[in-house]
């Protein structure tokens, strides 16, 4: 933990970066072979989601990546309605478990740890670390396409091509919805419980291929119209670059 202190202390960029590779290193493998269902991808990712908070909860590090509260005065954030919305896209196709027993508790349970850890990963350390360095625009581009970009990885799990590439285009306008948002709201548990319920709800999903393409059009012509107008609110206040 000391030696990840000291990292993040002087190179806070090879810091986030270690963590995204560290992330894909371990779980891609497993994923891969064993799939979501199993209770060793289960294990790996308790385990990296426990290492994250607790590194965070040691240094104190709860404000500035947004884990501190969730945002007061709820009503006002209007612009939690069309993420809310396109959450529940996995199911316009209609319900299936996708898999049997306990397996299924296994997939949702590592589904909602994977939202954690995504946010704590990219909306977290990579998107504050590019902020502080390099400004808004920059921080809020590479945040999103990285987070897209890196689900081309899903091809070493065993996904089609196509499949991957689908998921890019989705996975990059997620990216810039979750990125927005935590940018103007200030806090990190709306975008990690709503990405935990996407991919939760991706094994209750209904083989629809129509409706899958309908979902990811959908989310990115949302992701276009909705960012527009977020980009006009002030920033929350620990999203604020000093001079």
């Amino acid at each position: 933990m000391k030696l990840l202190k000291k990292l993040y202390d002087t190179r806070e960029n090879l810091f986030a970066i270690l963590w995204i590779v560290v992330y894909c290193l371990i779980t891609i493998p497993i994923r891969g072979e064993l799939g979501d269902e199993s209770v060793w991808m289960l294990a790996v990712l308790a385990v990296i989601a426990l290492a994250a908070a607790l590194f965070i909860r040691k240094y104190h590090l709860e404000e500035k990546y947004g884990l501190d509260q969730y945002p007061a005065g709820v009503r006002r954030y209007w612009y939690f309605i069309p993420m809310l919305i396109l959450m529940t896209g996995n199911l316009w196709g209609g319900f299936r478990v996708a898999y049997s027993g306990i397996s299924q508790l296994y997939a949702v349970l590592s589904m909602l740890l994977i939202g954690f850890i995504e946010e704590v990963i990219f909306r977290g350390f990579l998107f504050k670390m590019m902020l502080k360095a390099n400004g808004v625009r920059p921080a809020i581009i590479v945040s999103s396409v990285t987070f897209g970009i890196g689900h081309l990885v899903n091809l070493l799990a065993g996904q089609t091509s196509l499949e991957s590439v689908l998921q890019v285009f989705f996975a990059i306008a997620w990216g810039f919805i979750f990125t927005m948002v935590f940018y103007k709201c200030g806090s990190l548990w709306p975008n990690i419980i709503v990405h935990g319920l996407v991919d939760a709800f991706s094994k209750f999903a209904a083989d629809n291929p129509t409706m899958e393409w309908v979902y990811v059009i959908s989310t990115i012509i949302i992701a276009i119209v909705y960012c527009i107008p977020l980009s006009k609110l002030d920033p929350a206040p620990n999203h604020r670059i000093q001079c």
